[in-house]
C-alpha cells in the first residue's frame, strides 16, 4: 500500500497554485534516414553466401594494408627483414612476411549447416549454445583468402577479439606444421569519421563545414536555447498477451515519454526529448499452447483471417495503442528485433504498416522521399540525428558475436566491431544474412558518433577513440522487460543517462 506520504516525496501531491502553469513545447527533431540496408523488393537467393566475405576482404583490405606497412615495413627480426605476401597460399616456412585474410573460427561446438546436410539430418535444429567457445583449446583459428587457408598460432592471439568474418593482418611465419606462427596483427581501425551536420549543410546557423568539431561542439541550430535536446532509446518492449502485472510498467513508461505523471520541473526535462527510438523486440515471444487434440489432427488451410490458436493479436494491438498515444506529440524510430513480425535473416527488412492500423497514418507513403513521423527503419538502422551519425542494431550482431569469445565484455565487442570496420562480422557464418554480391551494407564505410545495441541484458556505456581523433560513444541498451530501462542521450554532449520505470512496490 503507498502512503500520501510516499506520494508526497515524489512530488505528485502538491498544493493548489494560483499562478498557471507555463505551456510547455516538444523539442523538434533534425532527423534524417539513410536507408543503407534497404533491400531489393525482388530480391533473390540463388547466389553464394562467400561472396560476401571475398567483397569484405576487398574493400577493407586497402585501408589495412596502409596500416601493417607502416606498422612492420622494414620490420628486421633474426637478422630477416619482413616482406608483404599477396596472398596466404604464397607464404613460405620460415619466412619473415605479413599477409591479410579473414579470420575464420573452427569451433565444434559452432553449428555447421554443411556437416548436417551431408549427414542428412532432416531433424529439428538442437537448442542454439550459449557459447561457440571451448575451453579445452580445440578452438582453432585461420586465416583465409580466395587462395587458400592457414592455421594461426600464437600468444598474440589471446590478447585480441576475434571472430569469424574479421579482416586482419598478421606478421609471423610459417612453421614445419604449416601452421603460421603470428608475433604480431592489426585491424583496420577506426573509419574516417564525418563531421557533425555533414547530411543537413543547409540548416540556417550551423558551423562552417571546415571547422573541426568534437562531441562538446557545433550545438544544434534549431535548440533556441531550451536547453539540450535528448533523445530517448527504449528496446526489448516485448508486449505481452496476458501479464498484465508488465503491462502497469509500460503504462507508466508511457505516461512518462508523455510528461502526464510528472511533476512541473520534470516535465520540461521530458518536453526536451525530441525523439524516440525502439530498438528492436517490441513484440513479445508469448505463444498460445495448441490443444491436445490439435496436434494430432491435421489443420485445415485457413485462406483468409488467422488460426486464433497459433497467432495471439494481442501484442501486437497493444504495441500498436502505445505508439498511437506516443506519436501526435513525439516522432518514433522503430527498429524490429528477433522477435518482431519482420524477416529472420540480417538485414531486417521494415515492419509492414499492415501491423499498426491506428498508428499507420503517421508512416510516409510510399516513394515520398521523406520519412514519417512513424519511421519504420531496417535492423541495422544507419540515420543523422540532431547532426551526429548514428548507427544502431537490434542486438541480433551483439548476440552472435558474444558467443565467439570467452568474455562477457559486451562493450568490448562492440569497440572491436568498430576496431573490425564491420557491425555484423559473423554474417553470414551463424548470423543470417542475405547473400550480397555487389555490395557488403555491413562494412562501416564512414565512422558513426553514435553506436547503440538493442535487446541487451545490461546497460552500459563508452566513448572510445580512433587514431585520428575520432570518438564514438558505445551504447548497451537494456531490455525493457527485464530491467524496466530506458536510455537518454543529451544531443549535444552525447552524454548518457538511465532511466528506470517502475512501481513503488518494486523498487
Amino acid at each position: 500500500m503507498v502512503t500520501l506520504d510516499e506520494i508526497a516525496d515524489l512530488g505528485l501531491l502538491q498544493k493548489p497554485s494560483s499562478k498557471a502553469p507555463e505551456p510547455l513545447e516538444r523539442s523538434d527533431s533534425s532527423y534524417k534516414s539513410l536507408g543503407s540496408f534497404a533491400l531489393e523488393k525482388d530480391r533473390q537467393y540463388q547466389q553464394q553466401f562467400a561472396d560476401i566475405y571475398f567483397l569484405r576482404l576487398t574493400k577493407i583490405k586497402p585501408a589495412l594494408e596502409q596500416i601493417a606497412s607502416k606498422a612492420w615495413k622494414g620490420t628486421i627480426i633474426s637478422g630477416e627483414t619482413a616482406k608483404q605476401v599477396e596472398r596466404v597460399l604464397d607464404v613460405r616456412q620460415g619466412e619473415l612476411c605479413w599477409v591479410t585474410g579473414t579470420v575464420y573460427m573452427d569451433m565444434p561446438l559452432k553449428p555447421n549447416i554443411l556437416e548436417d546436410v551431408s549427414k542428412d539430418r532432416w531433424i529439428s535444429a538442437p537448442p542454439s549454445a550459449k557459447k561457440y567457445y571451448s575451453e579445452d583449446g580445440s578452438d582453432a583459428v585461420m586465416l583465409e583468402d580466395d587462395s587458400g587457408r592457414i592455421r594461426l598460432i600464437g600468444d598474440i592471439l589471446k590478447n585480441h577479439l576475434l571472430v569469424t568474418g574479421c579482416i586482419i593482418a598478421a606478421i609471423g611465419t610459417e612453421n614445419a606444421n604449416g601452421e603460421f606462427d603470428v608475433i604480431d596483427l592489426r585491424f583496420a581501425d577506426l573509419a574516417p569519421q564525418p563531421k557533425r551536420w555533414e547530411l543537413t549543410k543547409q540548416i540556417p546557423g550551423r558551423k562552417d563545414e571546415d571547422e573541426d568539431v568534437d562531441m562538446a561542439d557545433s550545438p544544434s541550430p534549431s535548440s533556441s536555447g531550451q536547453g539540450s535536446k535528448k533523445i530517448a532509446i527504449v528496446s526489448g518492449l516485448e508486449f505481452p498477451g496476458s501479464d498484465t502485472s508488465y503491462t502497469v510498467e509500460l503504462n507508466l513508461l508511457l505516461e512518462y515519454l508523455l510528461g502526464e505523471a510528472l511533476d512541473p520541473s520534470a516535465q520540461k526535462e521530458v518536453a526536451q526529448i525530441s525523439r524516440l527510438i525502439i530498438a528492436g523486440n517490441s513484440i513479445g515471444a508469448e505463444q498460445k499452447p495448441l490443444a491436445a487434440e490439435d496436434t494430432t489432427e491435421k489443420r485445415a488451410h485457413k485462406k483468409y483471417g488467422y488460426d486464433s490458436s497459433t497467432y495471439d493479436p494481442v501484442p501486437s494491438n497493444l504495441f500498436d495503442d502505445f505508439l498511437s498515444e506516443l506519436l501526435p506529440t513525439m516522432p518514433v524510430t522503430l527498429l524490429p528485433g528477433a522477435l518482431d513480425p519482420a524477416n529472420s535473416s540480417y538485414p531486417q527488412q521494415p515492419i509492414h504498416a499492415a501491423m499498426f492500423p491506428n498508428s499507420r497514418s503517421y508512416i510516409s507513403l510510399p516513394g515520398s522521399g521523406e520519412p514519417g513521423w512513424l519511421d519504420t527503419v531496417t535492423n541495422p538502422w544507419e540515420g543523422e540525428v540532431e547532426g551526429w551519425r548514428v548507427l544502431g542494431t537490434g542486438g541480433q550482431n551483439l548476440d552472435d558475436m558474444f558467443k565467439y569469445i570467452d568474455s562477457d565484455d559486451r562493450l568490448g565487442m562492440m569497440e572491436a566491431m568498430c576496431r573490425y570496420r564491420c557491425s555484423a562480422p559473423t554474417a553470414p557464418d551463424t548470423l543470417w544474412s542475405y547473400p550480397f554480391q555487389e555490395d557488403e551494407p555491413y562494412i562501416m564505410k564512414q565512422c558513426p558518433h553514435l553506436y547503440f545495441v538493442g535487446s541487451q541484458p545490461e546497460f552500459g556505456t563508452r566513448v572510445i577513440e580512433g587514431p585520428d581523433k575520432q570518438m564514438v560513444r558505445l551504447v548497451l541498451v537494456p531490455s525493457f522487460s527485464g530491467t524496466r530501462e530506458i536510455v537518454l542521450l543529451d544531443m549535444e554532449t552525447l552524454d548518457v543517462t538511465k532511466v528506470k520505470i517502475a512501481t513503488v512496490s518494486s523498487l
